[in-house]
């Protein structure tokens, strides 16, 4: 408890808020497992030919994702869904798409196993690391619990710095928590309500390509330091903000399980530049490590 308190209290300056981030009685955070973690999630030794680590995925000058559509693994597979950022995800409460992993220790084992990602198996990963599994994603995700985003202007707005934002940035979070309704997926300090939700991207000709959590829905990613995360949505298929803004604009894509707060919003002109200039706001400065 005493280092989770630590943890709390470096993070509120950073984020502007007191936060408190759940850790796992079984995975205490400690200087040395994050340290071990840290290397582990650069060392292409976790791959099957020794290509790639969770950092080719997860690229810290990327605010930790990849800037491809869909993620890519050993001999250049490509899988079916974009790498989502690993900023603040100490914070959440389930992980991938679809919310499958209930705890960050296991979503840090899912893709070295996975074939078409790491592609070991975990007797391969005890050789290479000397080390056991569980060992080894329980220091994984003691890294990654450090991975955080804060200090953005906007976070300096809130703390009490009125112009640390514009008049058009603030237009924008005017639209963003009004007339757009952006917030009521993306409330709170860390702009995700880690719920599962259908805007229509999966929806294609009639019938869904990917069910996600079920029909249709995907997690809330954060939104922030979105302006370094393209491309959007799970699958990558929003190529800008601009995209995203003009997505949400038109009301989503209809189809039978359509989130009921996702509807035509017709932003004008301004409105979208607004928008746009919030979220540019919410880029900041991103932390790893102890």
């Amino acid at each position: 408890m005493k280092l989770l308190a630590l943890l709390i209290l470096a993070l509120k300056p950073l984020l502007g808020l007191d936060l408190y981030m759940p850790v796992p009685e079984s995975n205490p955070l400690t200087r040395d497992k994050v340290e071990l973690g840290r290397r582990l999630f650069f060392d292409k030794r976790l791959s099957r030919d020794r290509t790639i680590a969770c950092a080719t995925c997860h690229d810290p000058t990327l605010a930790f994702s990849d800037g491809r559509v869909l993620a890519r693994g050993i001999d250049g597979a490509e899988g079916t869904r974009n790498a989502p950022a690993l900023i603040n995800r100490g914070y959440g409460s389930s992980f991938f798409w679809d919310g499958r992993a209930k705890s960050l220790e296991q979503q840090a084992l899912e893709p070295i196993l996975n074939p078409r990602e790491l592609g070991l198996t975990e007797g391969e990963l005890e050789q290479r690391t000397k080390l056991k599994t569980a060992e080894v994603t329980a220091a994984l995700a003691s890294f990654v619990r450090t991975i955080r985003s804060g200090d953005s202007r906007f976070d300096r707005y809130t703390a009490g710095q009125p112009n640390a934002i514009n008049a058009l940035e603030k237009a924008g979070l005017a639209v963003f928590r009004g007339r757009g309704n952006c917030s009521a997926c993306h409330p709170g300090p860390n702009f995700t309500d880690e719920q599962f939700h259908n805007t229509g991207v999966a929806w294609r000709d009639g019938a869904l390509a990917d069910r996600g959590a079920g029909q249709g829905r995907f997690k809330t990613p954060t939104l922030r330091e979105v302006s370094r995360t393209a491309p959007y949505m799970h699958d990558g298929s929003l190529t800008t903000l601009e995209d995203v803004i003009e997505f949400y604009s038109e009301g989503g894509r209809p189809n039978p399980n359509l989130d009921v707060e996702i509807r035509p919003r017709n932003f004008t002109p301004e409105e979208k530049r607004a928008l746009l200039a919030f979220l540019q706001t919410l880029t900041g400065r991103v932390r790893e490590g102890w």
